[in-house]
């Protein structure tokens, strides 16, 4: 039987919810070149792989932090996640945005979180981990306790990891970067210069740069 992040590797590659592309990069938010590219909320439209995200959550979350009082999506990408999962677990839901709103009541928190309660953040994916620190600080600022993180896919990115160790905000993932490199490998989705190339990327991706093939036909 195949481990949870095996398998969702799997789906998510399958599905092109994660793009692999080392011959023509694809440009991110942050400005990084990069031959990786996750649109998880195209797990939406498939309802095995939505409900297989929900379930594991949801049992990660019993497992890990069985006195949660509140789950959080992490906007945008979390928000449709999170809400399944907390109906999942008859729980309250919020989701938490990066910045406020710019009218009404500008609001960071889209719902109601008491102070004292305890909550769990569900976020989409892991990379620089900014994000997710405003997310931890917004809540903590409402009064929130964030008891941990629960992501569908981490790039485990050294300084994500790092800042979220300081904040001292446990992190329980679904699938990761290195699983996914086996998986593409193992079903032949890549070559092994394909994973150097993801490698290189990954050990410095602010400054990655792709390869030019200087060939002549």
């Amino acid at each position: 039987m195949k481990n949870l992040d095996t398998l969702l590797a799997e789906k998510l590659m399958r599905i092109s919810a994660i793009k692999l592309q080392t011959d023509s990069p694809f440009a991110w938010a942050t400005g990084w070149n990069s031959p990786i590219y996750c649109d998880l909320r195209m797990t939406l439209s498939y309802p095995e792989v939505r409900n297989l995200i929900k379930v594991e959550m949801a049992r990660l979350i019993m497992e890990n932090f069985g006195d949660a009082e509140v789950i959080a999506g992490i906007a945008t990408g979390a928000i449709a996640h999170g809400a399944l999962v907390a109906d999942s677990l008859a729980m309250p839901f919020v989701y938490v945005r990066s910045t406020p709103k710019n009218h009404g009541l500008e609001n960071l928190i889209e719902g109601d979180i008491k102070p004292g309660q305890k909550v769990v953040l569900i976020e989409d994916q892991l990379s620089t981990g900014n994000n997710c620190m405003k997310c931890l600080n917004t809540v903590r600022e409402a009064g929130g306790d964030v008891l941990g993180v629960v992501v569908i896919f981490d790039f485990q990115f050294a300084q994500a990891a790092k800042a979220l160790k300081r904040a001292k905000l446990p992190v329980i993932t679904l699938t990761n970067f290195e699983t996914m490199i086996d998986v593409a490998l193992d079903n032949e989705q890549i070559t092994t210069a394909d994973a150097d190339t993801l490698q290189q990327w990954h050990s410095d991706p602010e400054s990655w740069v792709p390869a030019v093939n200087d060939s002549i036909d």
